[in-house]
């Protein structure tokens, strides 16, 4: 360093291709006095490393052969800058002094991140072999692992290496010191090329834009946009990313648990000897979150040490590892079915399946199936016997889940009426943060449409150069173009599903440029916008999903005879809201943060052009008034929107008529103004209702999107689910604050057994260990929400059991979802969140079930899962309110 005014930092990235060769890749970040500006740099070096002799269960991935390793890359962080307009310098050579002011948010992201990556190691069931565990340092030789060491970061494993503050030099012990974090080639989602990135294409003028990748991570996570020295080596750096994560993806339950279980003995061989003493595997334990008393542990240690080394190697760590993970509580399900304790019978197994899971008729070719699958045995399979080993693989598999695997296919009718159908919605898709000064993204229509969503909201306003723009209007949200939405939604509408997407347009264009957004929209979308009625014929009711496949919808005002224009959202809710002052005041502030809103009254209304009116084809957007109005005045083809506010008040005051309105026109539900941080409601009280496009706000994870994630979880993640069939009859009377359900009232008896590999909250403390509960959480009809919880289990988060039964009464079971939530129990504050999972109850299973846990960004947890019983009964007397 020159000078004290100054700090760096230096972060080293090993990307392991091939057994003879590895990558580095150094990201240098610092702070410098004279400029006083933040900088970042990213450079790639490749070595030769040994042959390590790997043993894997299939063959690693390799890169194409070339005479020279991958060259430098240079990296952008996408999602840190407000505006389209480039970032001062933010790809930058090596050494450079200056760059822009993201460095302090890549740092902070960095930590905030290592949490939920050091939770989501790839995982699986039953026991691993000893011929799967790593030898000595082969992490970087085959393994599709990225692995950091970070020199000015504590990142974790109980190693303090502090980041010096701004304006302090760093000694050379200092610069020395870093630790390992990793981060699993499992969390990349895909690598898209440099044209596809906003970003690079903004930087396009530095570089060709063939020289960019970008590589994207599952959830909401930001993406990461790298730059190689030439086009070849960036598509050599993406052909074997892309060839790492599809060999992790498509890894079997067995690679999985080896990959997951090699994982940890890197963590817990401290020295990287390449065997494991007690004093290791005792901070191995606290590691995976187990509290056992030293004199059984070493106890265990040493019947693992068949060699009496005092070490365990290969296969002493995986009997110790097996040691750890008994399951006695299935052990003794299984003995109650076995006569002899050894193996089930097929007749023994038929029994199991339909006296515990309920299985009814098919028990007996369900049983023939499930030994053929799990059983490891092939002696096993010819007798048709299950073994202990077997069972357990049934338990913990797909079949064995708490989710029935029906209802993961398209099991749904799908030719009726769209009104008749949940649909997945978003509002405001094109913000990925809050909704007054937050980054509007087209990744936030990517991420949208990939996750299963039907419904996007594109606001559209007068932009520079003749070219419409997208954002949140009166705030200092950012900009983007329309024509880029419209692209990306063209690619991505149907790559999840095929079923119709809804552009729900909010114009405030002029004129001209009106006239833009039908071009791009019909040049750029082509044969998948509708343009016509599907049969060509006036229709009679709105057309099913299936007549609309892979087509793409506008939703928004339509030119017409004595028509009376819908009034924006914004301006919509203002007035349907104006009798609380406060939220009067606090929906026109952001009209105050932009020049626009200084000229808002001055500018006439703009007028509709005829052009874009004529693509709205089947959803006319239309104010409502009442419901005797839309009756007298409206037909199916229109639409209104309701803000959360308004909704919530129709349903108390008259949510009978909002049923009915709902079994024959489409109704759309939207956050109010006051949540801009980008918070959600909870969508089931609008789902009882029957409405159909309840959006949310997708970028906020949390209770209310495990809620959506959950209901839309089912038929093959299409986004449309049919609404239940009381929510359909034009003569239904069902009142959802006041509901009597056509059926019987349920009791659900839910046992929660025990816990495996349940996560730790923090993995910054070694010595830390969870105290887990399980709280069970109905939601439906207002007299079905409640929660029950177990107690906590004191220091295990391994292998903890409660053995504890919780009831219920569910009086409308159709419009019931069920959230199981594990947490952490801490007596001083707010029990810290661990994971959860949540499902529809007519995609529950019963009997003994396995119910794998997902991140607060819905991202799975594998191998964490509780393990319980669940049962239905039906209530002898009359279902009432």
């Amino acid at each position: 360093m020159k000078s004290s005014d100054s700090w760096s930092t230096a972060t080293r990235i090993f990307l392991g291709f091939r057994s003879e060769s590895y990558c580095e890749i150094e990201v240098s970040e610092g702070w410098h006095g004279d400029e006083g500006q933040t900088g970042s740099s990213l450079e790639m070096h490749c070595s030769s490393i040994p042959p390590l002799n790997p043993v894997l269960p299939t063959p690693p991935p390799r890169l194409p052969h070339t005479d020279q390793c991958p060259g430098p890359l240079r990296v952008g962080w996408a999602g840190l800058r407000k505006e389209l307009t480039p970032l001062p310098t933010p790809l930058l050579p090596s050494g450079c002094k200056s760059a822009s002011d993201s460095s302090k948010l890549q740092q902070k992201r960095r930590g905030s991140q290592r949490v939920q990556e050091e939770q989501r190691s790839p995982a699986g069931f039953p026991c691993p072999t000893a011929e799967s565990i790593p030898e000595l340092r082969r992490r970087t030789a085959i393994l599709p692992t990225v692995t950091l060491a970070s020199a000015g970061e504590a990142l974790g494993d109980g190693v303090s290496a502090a980041r010096p503050a701004a304006r302090q030099s760093r000694s050379a012990a200092d610069a020395e010191r870093h630790t390992d974090a990793q981060v699993s080639i499992s969390d990349v989602d895909t690598v898209r090329e440099g044209h596809e990135s906003e970003l690079l294409r903004n930087l396009a003028e530095e570089f060709p834009l063939e020289q960019g990748f970008t590589i994207v991570f599952h959830g909401r996570r930001s993406n990461l946009d790298l730059v190689a020295n030439s086009v070849q080596e960036a598509q050599t750096w993406m052909h074997g990313l892309q060839l790492l994560v599809g060999f992790v993806t498509n890894m079997d339950q067995q690679e999985r648990l080896d990959q997951w279980l090699s994982d940890w003995f890197q963590r817990g061989d401290k020295n990287q000897d390449g065997r494991m003493s007690f004093g290791e595997v005792q901070r191995l334990l606290h590691l995976m979150n187990v509290e056992m008393d030293q004199e059984h542990a070493f106890q265990l240690f040493q019947t693992a040490d068949t060699s009496q080394s005092g070490t365990l190697e290969g296969e002493e760590f995986v009997e110790f590892y097996k040691s750890l993970t008994q399951r006695p509580e299935v052990q003794e399900l299984f003995e109650k079915f076995s006569s002899d304790g050894q193996k089930l019978t097929l007749l023994e197994f038929v029994d199991f399946l339909q006296e515990e899971q309920k299985e009814g008729e098919r028990a007996s070719d369900l049983a023939l199936e499930l030994i053929d699958r799990y059983e490891p045995s092939e002696s096993g399979k010819l007798r048709h016997v299950l073994s202990l080993d077997g069972f357990l693989g049934y338990l913990c598999s797909k079949d064995g889940d708490i989710f029935n695997p029906t209802c993961h296919s398209l099991y749904q009718d799908m030719t009726q009426p769209l009104n008749h159908y949940y649909i997945n919605s978003s509002h405001n898709t094109y913000l990925v943060g809050d909704q007054l000064c937050g980054q509007s993204s087209v990744e936030g229509y990517i991420r949208a449409l990939k996750r299963g969503c039907r419904c996007v909201e594109v606001d559209i306003w007068d932009g520079p150069s003749g070219e419409p723009i997208v954002y949140h209007g009166h705030t200092l949200t950012s900009r983007i173009p329309f024509k880029d939405v419209v692209a990306a939604i063209g690619q991505y509408a149907f790559q999840t599903s095929d079923y119709p997407v809804i552009l729900s347009l909010e114009n405030h264009c002029s004129w001209e440029q009106q006239e833009i957004i039908v071009r791009h929209l019909t040049e750029i979308l082509g044969d998948q916008l509708l343009m016509t009625a599907v049969d060509g014929q006036p229709p009679t009711q709105l057309p099913s999903p299936e007549d609309l496949r892979r087509k793409i919808l506008v939703k928004g005002k339509k030119l017409m005879l004595e028509e009376e224009e819908e009034e924006p959202e914004a301006e919509l809710e203002a007035e349907q809201e104006a009798k609380l002052d406060l939220e009067a005041q606090l929906e026109s502030e952001p009209q105050e943060l932009s020049p626009r809103s200084e000229d808002k009254k001055k500018k006439p209304k703009a007028i509709l052009c005829p052009a874009l009116s004529a693509l709205v084809v089947y959803l006319k957007a239309v104010t409502f008034y009442s419901f005797t109005h839309s009756r007298e005045h409206y037909h199916f083809y229109e639409t209104s929107s309701f803000s959360e506010t308004k909704a919530k008040s129709l349903i108390k005051e008259a949510g009978d008529e909002f049923v009915q309105h709902n079994t024959w026109q489409l109704s759309r539900v939207y956050p109010s103004g006051l949540r801009t941080d980008s918070s959600n409601y909870n969508p089931q009280e609008f789902w009882n209702a029957g409405c159909q496009m309840v959006a949310m706000n997708m970028q906020t994870a949390g209770l209310e999107m495990d809620l959506c994630d959950g209901l839309f979880r089912q038929n093959a993640g299409c986004g449309y689910v049919l609404k239940p069939d009381f929510l359909r009859d034009a003569q239904s009377s069902f009142h959802p604050e006041r509901p009597i359900s056509p059926f019987k009232a349920q009791t659900l008896i839910i046992q929660v057994i025990s816990g495996q590999q349940l996560p730790k909250v923090d993995n910054t403390k070694e010595q830390s260990i969870v105290d887990p509960l399980v709280r069970v959480e109905i939601f439906g009809v207002r007299p079905d929400i409640t929660r029950q919880e177990t107690s906590y289990v004191e220091n295990n988060g391994f292998n903890p059991y409660w053995g504890q039964t919780l009831c219920f009464r569910i009086l409308v079971p159709e419009l019931a979802l069920l959230r199981f939530v594990v947490k952490d129990y801490d007596w001083k504050s707010r029990n810290d969140f661990i994971g959860q999972y949540t499902l529809p109850w007519s995609c529950m299973q019963q009997g003994y079930r396995h119910i794998h846990l997902l991140s607060k960004d819905g991202l799975s947890l594998h191998p964490a899962s509780i393990f319980v019983h669940i049962c239905t009964q039906e209530v002898l007397e009359e279902a009432e309110s």
